[in-house]
């Protein structure tokens, strides 16, 4: 998914960062502004016991699937409904293929996000096709219907909505964020859609996954090494991934504007007001409960690289690396102008002795 502050391209500066700082018995890594999940992910992989939390609930589903499933998927219970699921080798493909197969609905989606759905309204909408919009409705209320009847169980269900989720991004008609769409359907979204099975991470850890603000959940966990990746700026996740996060959740809300946005109050974020992201960050570094912290920030953050020092410095030896990278244009199609096509990607850590 081409997410705004993804660190995919980062990951092995990360890890080799980290591991410069971190001693040898470490073996819980927190991941609490999740996101997409790719850096819990990445050490999951690693074989650490990864504690995931994000506000947004689209990305619990997609760090409840990454995270924190960790054993092979059977549907041993779907075998009522898709005959030969028990001969297959791969399970989770095969009712992948089976969903995909589903006739289209007319959904919440297709109702309230697709030109064909909209165009007896004031406002046209046009993030799917209209056969892209009614096969996500088909595929959603399925899988909520297998969840209701006990066909499928929790570890199940959140992969199932974590493969949906990042399909459907694949055929989105945006340029890669939510608060926009395009007045005509580009080639990726005229595609016919198909639901494609996400990873799979298995190892032999237990794995923590919340839906909380993070500076009331952190004073409740411990671990050993804390990672944070805020937003850096005013753009809050919300607003830009809003039609995920309905797709997710699937609970018909109550919408408006041109963009069809959903009510978002509860889940704004701090670190993106500058006028209370020095306050909060301090209450999270000084609440949080691990042995070493890390802080991944951008040199055009509302934090300052003075307040940031002056902050971590609180609980023990402060220090930084650097990491000089392409910047993320979540609007690269509408031709906006930046100040530089490079950041530099700044990962503060304290070892932690107060």
């Amino acid at each position: 998914m081409n997410y705004i502050g993804s660190k995919y391209s980062l990951l092995s500066f990360l890890e080799e960062s980290i591991n410069t700082v971190i001693d040898g018995d470490c073996s819980v890594f927190c991941d609490l502004f999740a996101g997409t999940g790719i850096v819990g992910s990445h050490f999951k992989d690693k074989g650490y016991c990864i504690i995931a939390n994000d506000i947004q609930y689209y990305s619990y589903v997609l760090n409840r699937h990454y995270i924190g499933n960790h054993t092979e998927l059977e549907f041993e219970k779907l075998r009522i409904v898709i005959p030969g699921i028990e001969y297959s080798l791969n399970k989770s493909i095969f009712v992948c293929d089976y969903l995909s197969q589903l006739e289209g609905v007319e959904g919440f989606v297709f109702n309230n996000y697709c030109d064909g759905g909209t165009s007896r309204g004031k406002i046209q909408r046009q993030y799917f096709s209209d056969e892209n919009g009614k096969k996500c409705d088909a595929i959603r209320v399925t899988i909520e219907k297998w969840k209701n009847e006990g066909l499928i169980n929790e570890d199940e269900y959140f992969f199932l909505l974590a493969s949906l989720l990042e399909s459907i991004d694949k055929y989105a008609n945006t340029a890669s964020v939510y608060g926009a769409f395009l007045k005509k359907l580009k080639k990726t979204a005229q595609k016919t859609f198909k639901l494609e099975p996400a990873k799979l991470i298995t190892n032999d850890q237990e794995h923590q996954v919340y839906n909380e603000d993070i500076n009331t959940l952190l004073k409740r966990i411990t671990g050993d090494v804390l990672y944070l990746d805020p937003p850096y700026n005013h753009r809050q996740y919300a607003t830009n991934y809003h039609l995920l996060e309905t797709i997710a959740k699937y609970d018909n809300p109550v919408i408006h504007g041109k963009t069809g946005l959903r009510e978002y109050a509860k889940q704004k974020s701090l670190y993106c007001s500058r006028n209370k992201v020095k306050a909060a960050f301090k209450d999270l570094i000084l609440n949080s409960n691990v042995k070493y912290i890390f802080l991944s920030y951008n040199n055009e953050g509302l934090l300052s690289l003075d307040e940031i020092k002056e902050i971590m410095s609180l609980r023990g030896k402060y220090g930084f690396f650097t990491k000089d990278y392409n910047r993320f244009k979540a609007d690269k199609d509408q031709n906006r102008e930046y100040k530089s096509d490079r950041t530099l990607e700044y990962l503060h850590y304290v070892i932690c002795s107060k």
